[in-house]
């Protein structure tokens, strides 16, 4: 949303005398077409339906609503109100998710008097795909493009120029290669787990680290903290880092790029600034903003056929007019009449299509794993912790992973370990154990590196992670979740979460040991509000108890994550670090 929109809310309906009703009809396919006739004068009751919108795109969606409604709009001879509002996606993912007890890495929670729409259109079909990832029972219907944006690199028009602007044909690769140089390119981005088109510039920046040879994962970890220190919370706050002035001073301290909608840079250059953003659209092309236009779960018959016909009411080809109006296009990428393109700006037609626009395909070729990984990197890259790493060594880790060349399960593990260590930066802490049973006498863990710095503490770290091998013993879970728990709250840290990550493909088999009874009372009798503990367990293949590793995380927070593939581990594990709850204070 750029500087200066607001926070709008109207409510329309059809008029008692209404001359005409939308009546529906299905086709054998499935797909719905409203058509028009002459009906009684007057429609009776009301079908209220409740719309939440992109800011941006709110004034095009309430115009052509109430336009519908003017005309006469029913169902059945019922009344329809439509009631537009606009909204911020993040806020509505956080409703929708808090509804079907998900959570979101970067959301937060909803607020308490947030309530989920009838109809969501936000800016993008990642905020789809990412409920659909993280709550499996969450299944919009439609869900088709109503209007697009391309996702653009916004720079100084100075700064863009010297790099080849606007003749160059330019890669995110030749953005890669500016971030991660020697005098890097001052980047910024919108905190891309709350926003759409700075996570459609973190997908295209990653992907083509990982594609530019050599230490892809030490590219992409460099790209991950270059833009993390610049990135900020609010849309708007971005915009305000671009130059104020146009004096070699100001452009040099300034913004020099960031990942925004094109419709963000047209908004900001209608103001007149003292230095012009230049759209840069590089290849590949990220994800656009597409607008789906999502009918969300459980609302009721009557609502549903409303919700069809407004669909069609949104894919008319008036409503591109009304798109160019707010600085969009429609679902195929052509504009209106009145849109004023970015230098540069690709069109399918090069001008107004003079076909109908049709609702488009949403979410084409974007990936929901893909998303989650992106999404999870980011956020361990981007926070700071407290963390002890505990590690099963017990004899059945030694099984081989068929989908891993056969490699054991322990050798898996320790490359998860291994890899997401690289994404942890300096600041965070962290220590590593190992537990079988009588590891060292009669005690079921081992302890590897206390908990410390990374900044004095890596090597050690991946030291310790080569030297892990499987032991000939059982499984001592429940002792050494107790010590480790114990170890992290003695020396907690105020401002830091504080958290276990254990690793396990078994259940607790160690006869000499503590029982689950005696565990949880103990855990429960621990349990400090003002000093919590987070504890994540991952478990692995067909030998471990969701029941019993629940059990655990019931008392202590947390989350258990298991999974039969073990190849899965570092995605889970990435995932659950992400999903922790913000550090108290």
């Amino acid at each position: 949303m750029s500087a200066g929109r607001h926070r709008m809310r109207s409510k329309i309906r059809g008029a008692a005398a209404a001359a005409s009703a939308v009546a529906l009809v299905v086709v054998a396919t499935g797909t719905w077409f409203g058509y028009r006739e002459l009906v009684k004068p007057s429609c009776s009751g009301e079908i209220e339906l409740s719309v939440a919108v992109a800011s941006e795109l709110a004034p095009a969606v309430d115009a052509a609503a109430s336009q519908w409604v003017e005309d006469g709009a029913a169902v059945g001879g019922t009344c329809i109100a439509v009631n537009v509002s606009a909204a911020d996606p993040v806020d509505v993912a956080a409703v929708v998710a808090a509804k079907h007890g998900a959570l979101l890495a970067g959301v937060g929670q909803a607020s308490g008097t947030a309530v989920a729409p009838d109809i969501w259109i936000p800016d993008s079909s990642t905020w789809l795909l990412r409920l659909k990832k993280n709550a499996t029972a969450f299944a919009p219907t439609n869900g088709a493009s109503i209007a697009r944006s391309p996702v653009v690199v916004a720079m100084p028009e100075p700064v863009a120029t010297r790099i080849g602007w606007p003749k160059a044909k330019l890669r995110w690769v030749d953005l890669l290669n500016q971030v991660n140089s020697s005098k890097p390119l001052r980047t910024g981005i919108v905190e891309p787990t709350r926003d759409a088109a700075g996570l459609s510039g973190l997908l295209s920046l990653t992907a083509a680290a990982s594609s530019s040879g050599g230490d892809a994962q030490r590219s992409t970890v460099g790209a991950l903290r270059a833009l993390a220190t610049g990135r900020s919370a609010l849309r708007n706050d971005l915009l305000a880092r671009f130059p104020t002035a146009s004096d070699p001073t100001a452009i040099a301290s300034g913004l020099g790029a960031a990942a925004l909608s094109e419709e963000d840079v047209i908004a900001y250059n209608s103001k007149k600034p003292p230095v012009p953003l230049a759209a840069l659209y590089l290849e590949p092309a990220p994800a656009p903003l597409d607008y789906p236009f999502a009918v969300l779960p459980g609302i009721e018959p009557a609502k549903a056929s409303a919700a069809r016909v407004l669909y069609e009411v949104l894919t008319t080809p008036g409503f591109r007019d009304r798109l160019a109006a707010q600085a969009l296009r429609a679902p195929d990428g052509n504009w209106g009449a009145g849109f004023k393109a970015p230098q540069g700006a690709p069109s399918p037609a090069g001008e107004p299509s003079a076909a109908p626009t049709n609702g488009g395909t949403a979410a084409g070729g974007l990936d929901a794993d893909s998303i989650d990984r992106v999404v999870s990197s980011w956020s361990i890259a981007t926070q700071s912790g407290r963390m002890l790493c505990v590690i099963d060594v017990s004899g059945s880790m030694k099984a081989g992973v068929p989908s891993a060349n056969n490699r054991s399960r322990e050798e898996v593990t320790v490359e998860a370990a291994r890899r997401g260590l690289s994404l942890f930066d300096d600041s965070w802490s962290i220590g590593l154990w190992t537990f079988s049973t009588q590891l060292v006498g009669s005690r079921d863990y081992k302890e590897l590196v206390n908990i410390a710095p990374l900044s004095s503490n890596r090597s050690r770290l991946e030291s310790a992670l080569s030297t892990i091998r499987p032991s000939d013993g059982d499984t001592g879970l429940y002792d050494t979740m107790l010590a480790a728990y114990k170890a992290v709250q003695d020396d907690w840290q105020a401002g830091r979460v504080n958290s276990v990550v254990l690793f396990t493909d078994g259940k607790n088999d160690d006869k000499d040991g503590i029982s689950q009874q005696k565990l949880l009372s103990e855990l429960k009798r621990l349990s400090d509000p003002e000093r919590p503990v987070q504890v994540i367990i991952i478990g692995i293949g067909e030998g471990v108890s969701e029941a019993e590793l629940q059990s655990i995380t019931g008392v202590t927070g947390g989350g258990s994550f298991v999974t039969k593939d073990p190849t899965e581990i570092g995605s889970i594990f990435l995932k659950a670090i992400a999903l922790r709850p913000p550090a108290p204070r």
